[in-house]
C-alpha cells in the first residue's frame, strides 16, 4: 500500500496503516513474544495474515525475529521503534474510549482476550501464599464456560482445564460484566450489589480486587458524551 506522498503521516501509515498491524504491535508491546501468544490476542487473525504482518514489521525493522534456542519456532521482540509507538498506541486507546466504545456489540466480547488481559493484569506480589488459584465462571457461554488463572511466584498462567487445584477466588458473572468491570464501565462493588457478578473467596482478596488484577489503563477515561 503505497500512497505517493512525501507526507511523514502517509509513509507512517503505508507501514502500519494495514489491518490488524497496530493490534499486532499492542500485543509486542504488551509483552507477547511467540506466535502462539501474539494469535491468543488476535483471536480472528489467521495465521497467514499473522505471518505475513510479522515478516513485514520486521523488514521495515520494528521487529527482532529471534530463533528460539532448541526448537523450531521463533520468538519476536519490538525493536527501539516499535516501542516508540507505545504513546501513540496509548493515545489511540485513550480515543476508543471516549469515542468509540458506544459502537461495541455483544460480537466484541471475547473471552480469550478478556482473560489474557485479566493475566496481564495479576500482580503476583500483592496475592498471598505462593500460589492462587482464580476460577471463572461466564454464564452468557455455553462452550467453556469455565476458567482458571494459575498464579505462582511471577508466573500467571490461563487455563480452560480444570487444573485440579484448590479454589481460592470464585468469579461467576458474563463476559461482557467482567469486560466492562475490567474496562472500568462499573465497579466490583456495583456489579456485585445489581446481581451480575458473584465474587467468593478470601475476604483478603476479595475485599480490594483491584489491588492484586488492576484494571485497564483506560478504566478511568469517561465517553466523550460524559465530558
Amino acid at each position: 500500500m503505497e500512497y505517493g506522498q512525501f507526507c511523514p503521516i502517509a509513509k507512517a501509515t503505508e507501514i502500519i496503516g494495514e489491518k490488524w498491524t497496530l493490534l499486532i504491535v499492542r500485543e509486542l508491546l504488551m509483552g507477547g513474544t511467540r506466535f502462539n501468544e501474539l494469535q491468543r490476542g488476535l483471536s480472528l487473525i489467521s495465521p497467514t495474515i499473522l505471518s505475513k504482518r510479522l515478516d513485514s514489521l520486521a523488514e521495515h525493522g520494528l521487529v527482532v525475529k529471534k530463533k528460539i534456542p532448541g526448537q523450531r519456532g521463533f520468538e519476536y521482540f519490538p525493536s527501539e521503534s516499535c516501542r516508540q509507538l507505545l504513546p501513540i498506541i496509548r493515545g489511540l486507546g485513550e480515543w476508543g474510549m471516549r469515542w468509540a466504545r458506544s459502537h461495541l456489540t455483544e460480537k466484541d466480547y471475547d473471552v480469550e482476550l478478556l482473560m489474557l488481559y485479566l493475566k496481564r493484569s495479576i500482580t503476583p506480589e500483592k496475592l498471598i501464599g505462593r500460589e492462587t488459584v482464580i476460577r471463572f465462571r461466564f454464564t452468557d457461554i455455553d462452550s467453556y464456560p469455565d476458567w482458571w488463572l494459575v498464579a505462582r511466584g511471577e508466573e500467571v498462567d490461563v487455563c480452560v482445564n480444570d487444573p485440579g487445584k484448590d479454589v481460592d477466588v470464585y468469579f461467576t458473572a458474563s463476559v461482557k460484566t467482567m469486560a466492562d468491570i475490567w474496562m472500568g464501565d462499573i465497579s466490583y462493588r456495583k456489579a456485585i450489589a445489581a446481581g451480575s457478578l458473584k465474587l467468593v473467596g478470601d475476604r483478603a482478596l476479595t475485599r480490594d480486587v483491584t489491588s492484586w488484577m488492576q484494571n485497564s489503563i483506560f478504566a478511568d477515561l469517561p465517553p466523550a458524551g460524559d465530558i
